[in-house]
C-alpha cells in the first residue's frame, strides 16, 4: 500500500510523554485550536462545478505526505489540545490505504486524547468502508450531496453516480454511522430542491447543512452565477417551516435550527452573508504538510520540511507553533462582482473540504 510501513502496521504507540506536557495552541485573539482538518489528498472521482474544474491538475503523488506523515503531524497536534480531528480531500476515500491511517489514529481515541475522529466524504465509496470506519472508532460523518435528482447530481458532479452514494449512506447507516448531510446552495440549480432535501435527510434521521459557494479556485464557472445567499434561502424556508434557533454546535461553523414540522436539525454556514470567525477554533493541513491557518486568507506554513528534518518533533511544534502565532481574525471571503474572478486562486479540493 502507498505509504504504509512495518512501522504503522505495528503494534500503535501511546503519545509521548514530552510531547503530553505541551501547551495548548491558542491564537492572537485568545482562541484555543482543538480542531484539525486534514486534507488526505486532492485527489477526487467527482468533479464538482463549484469545486474543481473538469480537467484538474492533480498533484504528484511524490509531494503527499505518507500516511506515516501525515499520522505523526496529527499526534503533534492531538498532543498540543485538539480534540476533533476530521479527514477530508479531494474524496479521502480515494487514497490508497487510507483505512491503515484510520486504523493508527484511532488509539488516541482509546487513549482519551481525542474526542471524535471523522471525515467528510462524497459518499462513492462508503459502501465499501463503512463498517470498517466504524470499527476505527468513527461514529459520525459529513456527506455532501447536493440534490436527489440523478440528472441534475450527474450534472453537478460532472462524473458522480446517484446510485452508489445512495448505497453508501445505506451502507453507513447499517454500521452504525450517524450521518449529516452537507449541501451547497447553488442559485438556479438545487435552490428548488432544498425543501424536499431536507425532509428526506430529517426522515432517515439525518441532520441537513446547508453551506454558501465560497469564492475559492477557478472551476470553470462563474461565482455569481452560483451564489445563492443562505439568508434568503431560510427566509423562504421560514414560510413553510417553524424554524427555532438551538445551541447545538459540532465543533464546526454550522448554526442550527430545530425544524417543527420534522423534528429535525438544520445547520447554516454562512462566510458570505455571516462572517462565523469570531468563535474558529481550527487549522487546515494539506496533503502536502502545508497549514493554512485560515481558509480564507494565502497565508501558510510548511510543516512537511521541519517535519523531514528531524526524527524529533521539536522543530515540528517550533513550526505549528510559529503559525497559530498568526493566525488572522477572519476571513476575506468576496466575490468579485466586478472582475468575475475567485478571492482566491486556491482550489477547495486543496485545501481540504
Amino acid at each position: 500500500m502507498e505509504g504504509v510501513s512495518a512501522t504503522m502496521n505495528a503494534a500503535p504507540q501511546p503519545i509521548q510523554l514530552t510531547n503530553a506536557n505541551r501547551a495548548p495552541l491558542v491564537d492572537p485573539f485568545a482562541r484555543t485550536i482543538s480542531y484539525l482538518r486534514v486534507s488526505v489528498t486532492d485527489r477526487c472521482d467527482f468533479r464538482c462545478v463549484y469545486c474543481m474544474s473538469e480537467d484538474m491538475a492533480f498533484l504528484p503523488k511524490a509531494d503527499l505526505l505518507s500516511l506515516e506523515e501525515l499520522d505523526r503531524v496529527c499526534s503533534a497536534f492531538i498532543s498540543r489540545g485538539v480534540r476533533k480531528l476530521r479527514l477530508t480531500g479531494g474524496e479521502p476515500l480515494v487514497r490508497r490505504g487510507i483505512m491503515t491511517l484510520f486504523g493508527s489514529l484511532s488509539r488516541h481515541l482509546r487513549a482519551g486524547a481525542l474526542d471524535e475522529l471523522t471525515l467528510t466524504t462524497n459518499g462513492s465509496q462508503l459502501a465499501k468502508y463503512a463498517t470498517e470506519l466504524k470499527d476505527h472508532g468513527v461514529e459520525r460523518i459529513n456527506v455532501s450531496l447536493d440534490t436527489l435528482d440523478p440528472d441534475k447530481f450527474r450534472a453537478i458532479t460532472r462524473w458522480g453516480d446517484l446510485s452508489r452514494v445512495m448505497a453508501g449512506i445505506d451502507a453507513a447507516q447499517a454500521a452504525g454511522l450517524k450521518i449529516k448531510i452537507n449541501a451547497v446552495a447553488l442559485k438556479g440549480v438545487n435552490e428548488d430542491e432544498i425543501a424536499p432535501l431536507m425532509e428526506w435527510a430529517h426522515g432517515r434521521g439525518m441532520d441537513l447543512t446547508l453551506i454558501e459557494v465560497m469564492p475559492l479556485g477557478d472551476v470553470g464557472e462563474t461565482r455569481l452565477d452560483q451564489y445563492l445567499p443562505l439568508s434568503m434561502l431560510r427566509s423562504r424556508l421560514a414560510e413553510r417551516y417553524t424554524l427555532d434557533d438551538i445551541d447545538y454546535m459540532t465543533g464546526g461553523p454550522a448554526r442550527y435550527v430545530r425544524v417543527a414540522e420534522t423534528g429535525g436539525r438544520l445547520g447554516f454556514i454562512t462566510p458570505m452573508t455571516h462572517n462565523f470567525c469570531e468563535s474558529c477554533n481550527r487549522v487546515r493541513l494539506t496533503c502536502t504538510g502545508t497549514l493554512f491557518m485560515c481558509l480564507g486568507q494565502e497565508d501558510a506554513a510548511d510543516l512537511r520540511g521541519p517535519l523531514r528534518a528531524s526524527e524529533s518533533d521539536d522543530l515540528l511544534h517550533a513550526a505549528i507553533e510559529s503559525a497559530v502565532a498568526r493566525k488572522p481574525k477572519g476571513h476575506d471571503f468576496i466575490i468579485d462582482r466586478r472582475h468575475k474572478r475567485p478571492a482566491l486562486p486556491r482550489h477547495m479540493s486543496v485545501t481540504g473540504g
